[in-house]
């Protein structure tokens, strides 16, 4: 290798956005090389979904981005979500006769393994003769003004330990703070900085949710327990509900239905969980008082799982009796109370168990339709690092092929119309 190597783009990140941001401008004719300081290709991809990577969700709506997307400005995603749709990735894993299966809601899972989607982007990014530096670490980048020579002006430098590199263009699709032991940082948030790019502040997302003392400790021995509910927060005004599983744990609550509203939940305000959704709970108290004479909680047991029956019902001494003794007004709080179990958490899993970061590049400083910053020529950025995030159940992946995908064509036509 010469001392400075030059190519077409430089893309930051061996992810889900930099792999496929890298296959399609190779793929398009750009001399590309894509850089990581793990060891690993795609982590995030390999451990998702259980280890066979929800990798879209056939339910997302292109007009409508905000249904499932959060950020200050979840419009932003609409122009590439609309460009790269589900069913285009989905035509992607036909052609190299990947098998996948939905699951739930929309969400569409590899049938054997995620590492047939990491293989097929890494088939992708060799068809597109994409030069892949991994481990490699990242020293220092410069941006060479046009007062440097001619060749060099306007490029991006980069010093890395595998010798200094050159490009146009550069790519950071570094991904957000999220389980840092498969290599997370905040590098990219470090290379925004440098280039005075506007940063929205970062939360773990996607995340179980904690609970401290003695508000905790009557379902703190319900660990592994599920059921589904109907689960709020948030004022009548903003107001963000969710159908989903929720799961006990030892420290706090977990299971779908808490990561999705904990992109949601803001600290020092309570969730409110419905754990009989669909249910009239007073109707049917009252219909076993008048036909039972088996204990409160054995009548709960037969409409809730019996852990948590018993565990609600030690709590209130005017329960612990047969139904047919029970006041009204007992059996009408009780109702109440398991309608709309009002709990404040007191924080989060934090990165290490969140599977994205709410917040990072703010989308104004972006184009929505090349992802190229505004004020910052040949520099982009896309997936994770962008102050986008998509709910549980595919939308994070399809936002990182559709943000990697307006990228690459961004800079083709860019390239295309220089040459």
């Amino acid at each position: 290798m010469p001392a400075t190597s030059t190519f077409d783009a430089i893309i930051l990140g061996a992810g889900a956005a930099g792999l496929f941001c890298a296959a399609q401008a190779g793929q398009a004719g750009l001399k590309v090389l894509l850089i990581d300081h793990a060891e690993k290709v795609a982590e995030k991809i390999r451990i998702s979904g259980g280890g066979r990577c929800n990798f879209t969700n056939r339910d997302l709506d292109v007009r409508a981005p905000h249904k499932h997307y959060v950020g200050q400005n979840p419009q932003f995603c609409r122009s590439a979500l609309s460009r790269y749709t589900p069913a285009d990735f989905m035509a992607l894993l036909d052609r190299h006769g990947i098998a996948y299966e939905e699951k739930h809601k929309g969400q569409l899972f590899a049938s054997t393994s995620a590492e047939d989607i990491i293989r097929m982007l890494l088939a992708e990014c060799a068809t597109g003769q994409v030069a892949h530096w991994q481990p490699c670490a990242v020293k220092k980048i410069s941006f060479l003004p046009s007062s440097a020579d001619a060749a060099s002006a306007g490029s991006y430098e980069i010093s890395t330990d595998r010798g200094v590199v050159r490009a146009p263009r550069l790519v950071l699709a570094t991904g957000g703070l999220s389980i840092p032991k498969i290599g997370a940082t905040d590098f990219g948030y470090r290379i925004a900085q440098q280039f005075q790019l506007p940063l929205v502040e970062r939360h773990p997302g996607l995340v179980p949710l904690t609970f401290d003392g003695a508000a905790w400790q009557p379902y703190a021995q319900l660990a592994g327990l599920a059921l589904p509910v109907e689960i709020s927060t948030g004022s009548k005004k903003e107001r963000m509900s969710f159908h989903e599983d929720l799961l006990f744990t030892h420290r706090g609550l977990s299971g779908p239905a808490v990561l999705q509203i904990s992109s949601y939940w803001k600290a020092g305000t309570p969730l409110q969980i419905n754990l009989l959704p669909g249910t009239d709970l007073a109707a049917l108290l009252q219909q076993a008082k008048a036909r039972s004479r088996k204990l409160v909680v054995n009548e709960l047991a037969a409409l809730l799982p019996t852990r948590l029956a018993e565990a609600w019902v030690s709590q209130q001494p005017e329960l612990q009796r047969p139904i047919n003794e029970a006041s009204d007004k007992a059996l009408g709080k009780l109702a109440e109370q398991l309608s709309r179990w009002e709990i404040t958490p007191t924080g989060s899993e934090g990165y290490k168990k969140a599977e994205v970061t709410l917040g990072g590049i703010a989308t104004q400083a972006l184009s929505q339709q090349t992802m190229e910053c505004k004020t910052q020529p040949g520099l982009y950025a896309i997936g994770e690092v962008v102050d986008i995030t998509g709910w549980l159940g595919g939308y994070n992946f399809q936002w990182a092929w559709a943000s990697a995908f307006a990228c690459a064509q961004a800079m083709a036509q860019q390239q295309a119309a220089q040459a």
